[in-house]
């Protein structure tokens, strides 16, 4: 009843609506005191009106419901990464009794850090009051997003009132950060003509006589690696497949102190770096970590969990460069959370005695640190950095695009 009263007293102010009521009044005042078929016509013709109008305030948008769905682009259901548009669809009944000519839908994305985008679209109901909404979300950049209230607005078929109502229809997702594939890393290489002293910590990744399970035949396999049970139970070829040995564990330290940035793009870079890396380990199935320094320090131990990478990702999902302080005594504070004798990868844009001292903190306390440069737009840092680094043994790298990635890491040169 409430929102019939709002819909009746926001067409009161419109001057067609205080027309039918004053014709009304005049009609019921002549028929009182004239009567007459004419009177009686003019009051007949002026209730039916009242009446309409209290049937539309019944039928109005403010009284909506909906539906979301949300699939990716081409009806993909795997994550949404940055850069990936989403696919929305708003399904609305209106109850009532009398058809709508038109909806307006205004509708407002909003990213976790407060960013939002606004969308607004015109739709035509159904006789039955149906109505569906379907659009495309602009490319986004890694975040949360999540819908807020629906605004919906409309008019009956003669123009005599407007109607507003929210409509809420929840809707929320994560964009996951951009990532490359990285085939190769000559860091984890023991033969690398690079290798520093970090690397005398390092063990090779030779397979025991431990079966860990079966896996399909590749050419080249010994004969003694065949499973004969498995594939004479499958008619396929299966190979067994051994444990390796253990590997030190490595942890990934992204920096995200807000003034070591130049722009937002930067820091962009910067975790989509250590998405990657993440991912690199992973394949591998070597047990890998996550610590950022951002206002909150956040330890994520060593694993080789798949579901322990995957907390990792969606924590990276919700980083702002939003720390302050310096690198060194931000880490300090969560050491006790490193395994011994861990590779220590710092991925941050500054340079110089900060990073220095950092790195032989770790060295002391028998860490392999390496550093990661990420560069600004332009690219400008320094041959020399890495060259400095290199001169004390310490693996070195410099970044300033996603796509140089793996081939940096890769040749192990910037």
């Amino acid at each position: 009843m409430s929102s019939i009263l709002k819909s009746i007293g926001r067409g009161l102010r419109r001057p067609r609506v205080r027309g039918v009521l004053a014709v009304w009044g005049i009609s019921l005042l002549y028929l009182l005191f004239q009567g007459g078929k004419t009177s009686s016509m003019l009051f007949a013709m002026s209730s039916a009106l009242m009446v309409y109008l209290l049937l539309v305030g019944y039928s109005g948008v403010s009284r909506a419901v909906g539906k979301r769905q949300l699939t990716l682009i081409n009806e993909r259901f795997d994550l949404l990464h940055a850069g990936e548009q989403m696919d929305v669809k708003l399904n609305i009944i209106i109850p009532g009794f009398l058809p709508l000519p038109y909806i307006i839908i205004r509708e407002v994305l909003r990213k976790h850090n407060g960013q939002q985008w606004s969308f607004e679209e015109s739709v035509m109901p159904s006789f039955r009051g149906q109505a569906q909404l379907v659009f495309k979300t602009p490319p986004l950049e890694r975040g949360r997003y999540h819908f807020i209230d629906t605004e919906c607005i409309s008019e009956d078929i003669l123009g005599l009132l407007d109607h507003k109502g929210l409509l809420h229809a929840p809707g929320q997702f994560r964009v996951m950060p951009r990532t490359v594939f990285i085939p190769y890393w000559q860091m984890f290489d023991r033969n690398s003509r690079l290798v520093g002293p970090q690397t005398a910590l390092s063990s090779s990744r030779r397979e025991t006589t431990q079966i860990n399970g079966v896996r399909d035949y590749v050419y080249g396999d010994r004969l003694t690696r065949i499973h004969w049970n498995a594939t004479a139970r499958t008619g396929t070829w299966k190979s067994k497949e051994f444990e390796h040995e253990s590997v030190p564990k490595t942890m990934i330290i992204l920096d995200a102190i807000a003034k070591h940035y130049s722009s937002e793009e930067q820091f962009e870079l910067a975790v989509s770096v250590v998405a990657s890396l993440l991912q690199y380990r992973n394949r591998d199935r070597i047990g890998i970590g996550l610590c950022t320094l951002g206002s909150r320090n956040h330890v994520i131990a060593p694993s080789e969990s798949a579901l322990e990478r995957q907390k990792m990702l969606h924590h990276l999902v919700d980083m702002d460069a939003d720390g302050e302080g310096t690198l060194l005594p931000k880490l300090e504070s969560s050491i006790r959370l490193f395994p011994k004798g861990a590779y220590c990868i710092l991925v941050s844009p500054t340079s110089g005695s900060s990073v220095m001292e950092l790195i032989r903190w770790a060295d002391i306390r028998g860490m392999s640190p390496s550093h990661l440069h990420i560069l600004n737009a332009k690219g400008d840092a320094s041959k020399d950095w890495v060259s400095q680094m290199r001169a004390r043994g310490i693996h070195g790298y410099a970044v300033s695009r996603l796509e140089d990635l793996p081939t940096v890491i890769g040749r192990g040169y910037a």
